[in-house]
């Protein structure tokens, strides 16, 4: 069966023309962390590497934290997974997201969903992606939580059960946190 395109914004699933292959494609998560404010710095930067091209999933709780005016490439949640599929042979968005995509970068990656990824919870869009992902491709994750969340046992055992599915962890670093606190 031939891979299907997305309509408007449109995702070339499985493409094989030689514009499609000269790009490399990027699908950042954002989840509910406070370190979601980043996000329009996050895909800026992305933006000026060369031959990259960026698509961003959301959770509900991650747009509390940035202006999605501010971002300036295609934003898909929730709802775009229920509008565009209304009947068996129309596509699924996390699955065409996840052909899209040649590597996939969640950051910041909250507790919440952390544990959620971890113990295969797929209630999302974000989560479905994840749960879909091809494990052959490069999915890296960056812990984002306070510090006491960040320091619970249950965190640590998350974390080594996402890497044990292949995942590549980018650890937290040590600053002065939004709550102002400081710490991991």
């Amino acid at each position: 069966m031939e891979p299907i395109s997305l309509p408007d914004p449109g995702i070339p699933a499985g493409s094989s023309s030689s514009v499609a292959q000269e790009k490399f494609r990027v699908l950042v998560g954002v989840t509910g962390s406070v370190a979601a404010l980043k996000l329009p710095l996050l895909v800026a930067e992305l933006l000026k590497i060369p031959g990259l091209e960026v698509k961003v999933v959301t959770t509900e709780r991650a747009k509390h934290f940035y202006n999605a005016q501010e971002i300036p490439v295609t934003l898909y949640g929730d709802e775009e997974e229920w509008q565009l599929w209304k009947g068996r042979s129309d596509p699924v968005l996390h699955i065409e997201l996840r052909r899209w995509a040649d590597l996939m970068v969640v950051a910041p990656l909250d507790a919440n969903t952390l544990a959620k990824v971890a113990t295969g919870i797929c209630d999302n869009l974000l989560t479905c992606v994840i749960r879909a992902w091809d494990l052959s491709k490069p999915l890296l994750f960056c812990p984002a939580m306070n510090t006491a969340m960040w320091e619970h046992p249950i965190t640590a055992q998350q974390v080594e059960q996402l890497k044990g599915f292949g995942y590549t962890e980018i650890p937290c670093v040590v600053k002065k946190l939004v709550c102002g606190d400081e710490g991991q």
